[in-house]
């Protein structure tokens, strides 16, 4: 074999190799918070958006965990179809206010989403989950341990922290950054923007709700992971080519 020759057929093969790389960089996402960063005080829309790794079975139930050491005053989960919801509340060994100072003294622990025959979410699909909570507490970050159940009965919790150098683990907590504090008015804009229960209302607004439509559209990680997949067929047929032709030179 020509070293020219042997040189493209490694070249290729590199290639291919790239190509599936991708798409198992892909297949390997978490389970995750959106937006992953709020302002202190501030009353946002959290999304917990939960991909299937499954090959063999279906997600049919997803568990978000509430940080109790910094509880949320204000807990309320949007209805989603194919999903039945239930919220969790567990007494606080110290009571927090709201902001008309009132004390409070349960908050949510976690919210278990629970799907029916619609709303399982396949190999290659993601569902979205969103809750509207508040006052976000002056932390440095909240970690909200979550567990995933698949139709084979097999059960994933991403609870791992992320270390001081920064390297993901294996299985990443859903974690919020927080930063600053919001403005006096805040809580009154972004309630009406997102559905956030006013001031002096209920800490926990729902206990048993309808939950959560699949999205089936195409993600950015997604359309890599087809595109890597592509990339790898494609070197992989250009390898074949290369060899076929070599094997009709004639010594």
């Amino acid at each position: 074999m020509s070293s020219k020759l042997r040189g493209r057929i490694l070249a290729v093969t590199a290639l291919a190799a790239l190509g599936l790389t991708i798409g198992a960089g892909v297949a390997s996402a978490h389970v995750s918070v959106n937006p992953n960063t709020a302002t202190a005080g501030s009353y946002p829309k959290l999304t917990f958006r939960v991909p299937n790794e499954s090959a063999k079975a279906d997600t049919v139930k997803v568990t978000v965990n509430f940080p109790l050491d910094h509880p949320l005053a204000s807990v309320s989960v949007k209805k989603e179809q194919g999903w039945t919801a239930v919220a969790t509340t567990t007494k606080l060994s110290t009571p927090i206010s709201d902001d008309d100072n009132a004390s409070i003294t349960q908050a949510v622990s976690s919210i278990t989403w629970t799907a029916d025959a619609s709303g399982r979410i396949a190999l290659g699909q993601f569902a979205e989950f969103d809750v509207s909570v508040g006052p976000i507490p002056k932390v440095a970050s909240l970690s909200f341990v979550a567990v995933q159940t698949y139709s084979d009965g097999s059960v994933v919790k991403w609870d791992e922290p992320t270390p001081a150098s920064g390297q993901e683990p294996e299985r990443p907590a859903p974690t919020l950054t927080v930063s600053g504090e919001a403005a006096d008015d805040h809580h009154a804009a972004t309630s009406a923007a997102a559905g956030a229960p006013s001031s002096g209302s209920a800490p926990t607004r729902v206990a048993t709700v309808s939950a959560a439509a699949i999205s089936t559209d195409d993600s950015a990680a997604r359309t890599l992971g087809v595109a890597g997949i592509v990339v790898g067929a494609l070197g992989l047929l250009v390898g074949a080519v290369a060899l076929r032709s070599r094997n009709r030179v004639t010594p």
